[in-house]
């Protein structure tokens, strides 16, 4: 059923679109008549079936930014939504901060922050022209680092204040901007987090609400973040820029 957002014959492009929140985003989005364009470093089979336009492209590159947005032009002549998604990868490391190599750190900020710094960059002249929004998909670590990975969630940090900058300056040009903050949620990173810390992902999935906080005392669903995300890019949401918006379960009890 659609929730009528007025979304509908807009084009957007979501990144890390092939899999978790990504592939719930283009599935939420085409739900309200969205032309999507999804980009990934490996097309999945789930985003060549969904009905999206389909990039495969490593956003950790700097002229892949480029490409992402001429291919979402060459398919729907302009672009007036943009979900940076992409995160994580596969540096993703639970060491320390003194084992944390300048490699580690540079290539996790390529792919958490960056990516999303050259997208927008490059989106951005057609998101004026069309008085586009943007949303930043963060992280709960960047409220809450007490926990490795470091160098990811210091990067998710990141990414919220550029959200907050990048909505001060073009709110002249009426582009919006919002970061969306999720906390533990049901995706394939936990089994990257389980595999990396040599313990069974369902024991993680189990103990993790408990651990972080959540008084909901489960992982959010792909498709929970999906629908907050559809949300703040809709005309419904025309007042809402420059703020965080959390969905982790209660996790995070400051203002």
């Amino acid at each position: 059923m659609m929730m009528k957002l007025e979304l509908a014959g807009k084009t957007a492009i979501v990144t890390g679109a092939s899999r978790g929140i990504g592939l719930a985003t283009v599935h939420a989005l085409l739900g309200e008549g969205v032309r999507v364009v999804g980009s990934a470093r490996r097309i999945s089979p789930e985003l060549e079936r969904s009905g999206a336009v389909s990039v495969a492209v490593d956003l950790a590159q700097p002229v892949a930014a480029r490409q992402l947005v001429d291919a979402a032009v060459d398919a729907y002549g302009t672009v007036e939504l943009l979900v940076n998604n992409v995160g994580g990868g596969d540096n993703l490391t639970l060491a320390g901060f003194v084992d944390l190599t300048d490699e580690d750190w540079a290539a996790t900020l390529d792919l958490n922050l960056m990516a999303a710094v050259r997208v927008t960059r490059a989106a951005l002249p057609l998101l004026i022209q069309r008085r586009g929004v943007i949303v930043n998909v963060s992280s709960v670590g960047a409220w809450q680092p007490e926990q490795p990975p470091l160098a990811y969630n210091v990067a998710k940090a990141a990414l919220k204040t550029l959200g907050r900058g990048l909505a001060n300056e073009f709110a002249r040009h009426d582009v919006r901007v919002v970061t969306v903050t999720p906390g533990p949620t049901r995706t394939a990173m936990w089994e990257q987090y389980a595999t990396l810390a040599g313990v069974p992902v369902e024991d993680v999935l189990a103990a993790v609400p408990e651990q972080i906080g959540m008084i909901t005392g489960r992982l959010a669903e792909p498709t929970e973040v999906a629908n907050l995300i559809t949300y703040l890019l809709s005309p419904r949401a025309a007042s809402i820029t420059g703020s965080d918006h959390r969905i982790d379960g209660g996790a995070i009890r400051t203002a």
